[in-house]
C-alpha cells in the first residue's frame, strides 16, 4: 500500500492567523493539529502542544490569545514524502520522528497522514496490556496546572491520567490546559494573570467520567473506541477495576513498526 491510498486533505491555517482562531478551528475540526501555510507554501505544523506552550508563556502574559499569532508557535515536526512512497516506510518515519507525514509532489501539497489515518487503515492484534505504558506519568487533582503543563511539554505527551489515593478520577489533556490558558488571557486583567494562573489546579479543568479499557481488551477494540470517540489516550484497568496503565495512539502506531 502506498501513502496516496491513505492520505487525507489537511486542515490548513495561515501563519498570520491568531492562536485564538487556531484553537477554535481545532475544536471545530476535532483535530489536534493544523498545517500552517503562507502563499501556498508549507510553513510548518501547529499542534495542540504548540498552543499549550505558547498560551502558557509567562513573558507574554497580559496579551489576549487574539493578539498571539500562529507564526510564533509553528514546529517543523513533519516529514515530506512522495505519493508513491510505501506506507510501511512512512510508518517507520512517523515513529522515528514522532511527527506526521506530508505527501507532496514537488511543491504541491497532496495530503497528509496522521496517527488517525494509520489507525483507520490498520488491523491490530493483541491486547491492551501488551502495548500500554505500565508506569505512566500521573497527575493528582490538587496539582497546579502550570506544573502539569511543564510535565506535558518536557515529556512530549498529550494527556495525563488523574489519580487520587490510587483511584482513577479523571484525565487532563493539553487541550484542557490550552483552553484554560486562553480563558485566563481573555478574561483576567494582565497584571493579575501570573498570580491567578499559579492558583489554577487540575481539578478545575480535568475531564471526569473518562472512557477506559481493560488489560484484556483486544487492541482492535481499543483502536475502534479511540476513533469513535476521537480520543488520543485511554486509561487501562485490570479485572478488579484498578488503574494499571495508559495506552495512546502513538503506542499503537509503534506496534506497526515492530
Amino acid at each position: 500500500m502506498q501513502v496516496k491510498e491513505v492520505m487525507v486533505e489537511p486542515s490548513t491555517i495561515d501563519k498570520a492567523d491568531t492562536v485564538s482562531y487556531a484553537l477554535d478551528m481545532m475544536e471545530k475540526k476535532k483535530s489536534r493539529r493544523l498545517l500552517v501555510t503562507h502563499n501556498s507554501e508549507i510553513v510548518g505544523i501547529l499542534t495542540m502542544r504548540n498552543l499549550t506552550k505558547e498560551l502558557g508563556t509567562r513573558k507574554k502574559y497580559g496579551l489576549p490569545a487574539s493578539a498571539l499569532h500562529v507564526a510564533t508557535a509553528v514546529s517543523d515536526n513533519f516529514v515530506k514524502v512522495f505519493p508513491d512512497t510505501e506506507l510501511d516506510d512512512a510508518v517507520t518515519l512517523m515513529a522515528k520522528n514522532k511527527g506526521i507525514i506530508i505527501v507532496a509532489d514537488q511543491e504541491n501539497i497532496l495530503g497528509w497522514i496522521t496517527p488517525v489515518e494509520l489507525l483507520k487503515n490498520g488491523y491490530f492484534e493483541g491486547y491492551a496490556a501488551e502495548v500500554m505504558e505500565a508506569d505512566p506519568i500521573l497527575a493528582t487533582p490538587s496539582d497546579r496546572v502550570v506544573h502539569i503543563r511543564r510535565l506535558i511539554l518536557d515529556n512530549d505527551i498529550g494527556r495525563l491520567p488523574v489519580v487520587e489515593n490510587g483511584e482513577l478520577v479523571g484525565i487532563v489533556t493539553e487541550r484542557d490546559i490550552a483552553k484554560a490558558m486562553r480563558a485566563f488571557r481573555d478574561l483576567v486583567a494582565g497584571n493579575q494573570q501570573d498570580s491567578r494562573i499559579k492558583n489554577l489546579i487540575v481539578e478545575d479543568i480535568m475531564t471526569i467520567g473518562v472512557k477506559t479499557v481493560y488489560t484484556n481488551t483486544p487492541l482492535q477494540d481499543v483502536v475502534d473506541l479511540m476513533l469513535e470517540e476521537n480520543i488520543g489516550g485511554l486509561p487501562v484497568l485490570n479485572l478488579e477495576n484498578e488503574f494499571v496503565g495508559f495506552i495512546t495512539r502513538r503506542n499503537i502506531v509503534n506496534t506497526l513498526v515492530k
